[in-house]
């Protein structure tokens, strides 16, 4: 990659590149990612890594986060714990079950080149 090669990337918010769904048992939450096109899983396996998603999730509470790729589809399994403050039944926020946590991980950052878009 060169330095014109660099300067070329744009940064959007993850929903442009790929969709998601949330699920939630107890206090973990298992958040799947699928990308649009296949050129761009390239990028989601890049650059939607364990320790990013950690740290996007940090407010939350999160202690782990597992990855778990499925190429054959596009996509990736997230699998993050203590993230949902407790469970539905233990948490006090409004949304203990946790699907919409899933538009918090689309709105991450990513660079990608703009003929991927």
């Amino acid at each position: 990659m060169t330095p014109s090669d660099i300067a070329e990337l744009v940064t959007v918010p993850l929903h442009r590149l790929a969709h998601s769904r949330a699920g939630d048992k107890g206090n973990r939450l298992n958040l799947s990612l699928f990308a649009y096109r296949p050129e761009t899983y390239a990028v989601l396996v890049e650059q939607v890594t364990e320790a990013r998603v950690r740290e996007l999730f940090a407010h939350r509470g999160v202690t782990r986060v597992d990855r778990y790729l499925v190429p054959g589809l596009g996509g990736m399994n997230l699998v993050l714990d203590d993230v949902l403050q407790g469970g539905v039944n233990g948490a006090l926020n409004l949304d203990g079950h946790g699907k919409t946590l899933s538009f918090l991980l689309l709105g991450m950052p990513v660079s990608v080149y703009p003929h991927l878009l």
